[in-house]
């Protein structure tokens, strides 16, 4: 554990020019924040890393393969692979023990909060409330959202790929490098999330509000479809389906994957739900009522948040909204909303759920608080039409008492 603490102040210092960078470039971004952000997903790590002692932990298998295999590219490829591939040359060069390299994950899960973080503040007008907190730094620190992604596993390397990526396609004529890193970590991982984003910039860029040259959006289009059609076969083939008969295969593998999903414990009946219910079970559960455990009722806190975050937007001006929505709040409820419903076919385990729906729901809460972003600024906008209003009607009142004078 010596050589994790070390590692770890080793990338305490590796972070501070990064950050200092970010801090120049954004002038609202507080070092300090992050700062504090790091220290408390490295807290997660310990947490995942005490968790694994007494628990059998993907993380442990990752580490113990990488520690056996005999070449470096045998495990290039999308999937469980990558992340031996990725692994290899810290344990086989560079002799990291497993605690090192659970911490030196987690530290890759944190750039995914640094980068969601700037996602979500420059692509808002206003800071969000909740109950007078600053709604984005609560969301920073959801404990859910860091104990999956501080460990060794896909579930920090595709939560900082998304970060990336989102951050890279806020601006994308000056972020080709973190659309290329972040879509290169996503494919590597779950091809299909990628394809998902692809699909969600393409209907964004068109359909969003910016004034982008016509040309530009096709480009965009012409990208995302390209690009989908690139990953296509591969995603198929990743997520065992057959290309020539993908509805019959996805149904067989769906079943399938329920199956062994419900046997592990924790099981619910979700192919016996209709849409609205497995998509409640996916986004909300388990609540207290139906918590396995002690991890099952802190995380239905977090939860609950979520019901009263997703109650935000059940209002007739939502759909006012989402129609005039700029293209990352289009991109976003297109990503959020279509792997939800992809994931709600194979997942009927709660501890399966309340790891993978940490890779999406920062896409609902930003489209939530994009919303209320919205509210404010449209509130802010009346109230000047109607003081400006009021100012013209004295304005022609003082004119027509000086004319009668």
């Amino acid at each position: 554990m010596l050589g994790a603490v070390v590692l770890i102040l080793i990338l305490f210092g590796i972070s501070q020019p990064i950050l200092g960078n970010l801090q120049r470039e954004h002038k609202w971004v507080k070092a300090g924040l992050l700062n504090q952000m790091f220290w408390y997903h490295m807290f997660f790590g310990l947490v995942y890393w005490t968790y694994s002692q007494f628990n059998r932990s993907d993380s442990q298998m990752y580490y113990r393969y990488t520690e056996i295999s005999r070449n470096w590219f045998d495990s290039f490829h999308a999937g469980t692979e990558f992340i031996h591939w990725m692994s290899y040359p810290f344990v086989k060069w560079l002799n990291f023990n497993y605690d090192m390299m659970m911490f030196l994950s987690c530290w890759l899960g944190f750039w995914g909060f640094v980068y969601f973080y700037l996602f979500f503040k420059e692509n808002l007008r206003f800071n969000p409330k909740f109950q007078g907190w600053d709604a984005i730094t609560i969301f920073m620190f959801l404990p859910n959202m860091h104990f999956w992604t501080a460990s060794l596993g896909k579930g920090a390397v595709i939560f900082a790929g998304i970060g990336f990526l989102v951050y890279g396609l806020s601006w994308p004529q000056k972020r080709l490098s973190y659309i290329a890193f972040g879509s290169f970590l996503c494919y590597m991982v779950r091809p299909h999330i990628l394809f998902a984003i692809l699909i969600g910039m393409g209907v964004g860029f068109v359909l969003g509000k910016e004034k982008v040259p016509i040309y530009q959006k096709y480009l965009v289009v012409f990208f995302a479809i390209g690009m989908s059609i690139y990953v296509y076969e591969d995603l198929l083939a990743f997520l065992g389906y057959d290309p020539n008969n993908v509805l019959e295969s996805f149904e067989e593998e769906s079943a399938l994957n329920m199956g062994r999903l419900r046997s592990s414990g924790s099981g619910v009946a979700m192919e016996s739900y209709s849409m609205p219910m497995k998509l409640f079970t996916f986004w909300f559960r388990p609540l207290f009522i139906d918590s396995p455990n002690a991890l099952g009722i802190a995380i239905s806190f977090e939860n609950a948040l979520y019901i009263y975050m997703f109650s935000k937007v059940v209002r007739m001006d939502f759909i006012k909204y989402i129609k005039q929505a700029p293209a990352m709040v289009k991109m976003s409820a297109v990503v959020f909303i279509s792997i939800s419903i992809s994931m709600t076919f194979v997942m009927s385990n709660l501890g399966i759920i309340i790891r993978q729906k940490s890779q999406i729901m920062y896409f609902m809460l930003f489209v939530v608080v994009a919303f209320m972003d919205w509210q404010r600024t449209t509130r802010i906008k009346k109230r000047g039409e109607i003081f400006n209003r009021i100012v013209e009607e004295e304005r022609k009142n003082l004119e027509l008492a000086v004319a009668e004078k």
